[in-house]
């Protein structure tokens, strides 16, 4: 079914189904077996979905270079959700938890996709965009990995490092990977930041406040914890 799924009625179950899922992750996060089981859970979906996805492209001949290589922002994130999960290396987290959860909570929000519910896209479209969210918050949750604000700029310079390489990939094959080449077709939030290219350098300034508010709540907690620190110091006495 081909048209616009934005705000649809299965776009708003998938919605409400992730967020029922992140509560399902939330309230068993001190569970023995979701740490020895949850992330091989989570990798399963994000490896198996990148399989399907792949099988799908040749087994219909809609395989092209233009087209399905992964270097969609997500695309980019699913293999670095593999990657954080596999190995735990912190510096990852650090730039998948921005660019993971900027890129596919604006994917999920506003759907580049033309196919509604139970078509194939449908499903691994939701089912990828869905993982990588979980995937991070399973580091903090479970895993309890936190970011700083130094993070911040860690995640910027590799967004843009991988922007560089993206753009070059775009030149040599006449893609549009993280839409650098022209707008999404679909109404997303570039459709406010002007003409091509001049939303290239806005959506810089747009990431970048994104990124801030992203680390806000961790900022909130060191805040909280410093207090706490300063008035236990303080009865001490």
């Amino acid at each position: 079914m081909e048209g616009s799924l934005l705000f649809s009625s299965s776009h708003l179950i998938s919605l409400c189904l992730t967020l029922a899922l992140l509560l399902f992750l939330f309230l068993l996060r001190n569970k023995a077996w979701m740490k020895l089981s949850g992330r091989w859970l989570i990798i399963l979906g994000l490896g198996g979905s990148e399989i399907w996805l792949n099988y799908w492209y040749i087994s219909t001949n809609m395989w092209d270079i233009r087209y399905t290589l992964p270097f969609q922002l997500c695309s980019i994130s699913l293999y670095l959700c593999i990657w954080m999960l596999v190995t735990r290396q912190k510096w990852v987290f650090e730039v998948v938890y921005f660019l993971g959860i900027g890129g596919a909570l604006q994917a999920l929000l506003t759907p580049e996709l033309f196919y509604d519910f139970p078509h194939f896209r449908f499903l691994h479209f939701f089912i990828a965009h869905i993982t990588i969210i979980l995937a991070v918050f399973y580091m903090i949750w479970v895993e309890k990995f936190q970011v700083k604000f130094k993070s911040v700029w860690k995640a910027f310079a590799a967004l843009n490092v991988t922007a560089l390489a993206v753009f070059m990939v775009n030149r040599l094959t006449g893609g549009n990977y993280m839409f650098l080449a022209k707008k999404p077709t679909n109404a997303s939030l570039i459709d406010f930041l002007g003409p091509y290219p001049w939303y290239i350098l806005s959506l810089e300034l747009v990431v970048l406040a994104i990124f801030m508010l992203l680390y806000t709540p961790f900022y909130i907690k060191e805040k909280l914890k410093s207090n706490k620190n300063e008035k236990a110091g303080d009865r001490s006495y």
